[in-house]
């Protein structure tokens, strides 16, 4: 098995780097399975988001595409796919992925009352402390 740097996925995303885009693919094609930790995930959607300015329903199809690969094996996957419904539900990601994470919690409290509004919305239990 072998796991690939946010910067890989997201050339093989991107296409940005032809060369480094190939290069990703290579590996991409291998008959290696490749293991997708969360923390990549999480560090793509913000790369996507804040550096390549794409909105939320591109980065959602990324990550699907990505996940969709079959020798692809995330962390977690079904907390990756709760939340992925989160972030299609309107959470950021960051947030979306902190209480999937965090799912066995009676609550999550922040200050973020962004968060608060959207997850109430989402029928999660986001407090203020």
């Amino acid at each position: 098995m072998i796991a690939l740097d946010t910067n890989v996925w997201v050339r093989y995303v991107t296409n940005d780097d032809p060369v480094q885009a190939r290069k990703a693919l290579k590996v991409l094609r291998s008959n290696s399975d490749i293991f997708l930790p969360k923390t990549v995930l999480l560090e793509m959607e913000w790369v996507l988001r804040a550096v390549y300015g794409l909105p939320a329903a591109s980065i959602e199809r990324a990550m699907l595409q990505i996940l969709g690969l079959p020798n692809v094996r995330p962390e977690n996957p079904e907390q990756i796919a709760a939340a992925l419904d989160l972030f299609r539900g309107g959470l950021e990601f960051a947030d979306a992925l902190h209480l999937a994470v965090s799912a066995t919690a009676d609550f999550f409290y922040t200050f973020d009352r962004k968060f608060i509004r959207a997850a109430k919305r989402l029928g999660q239990n986001v407090l203020a402390p």
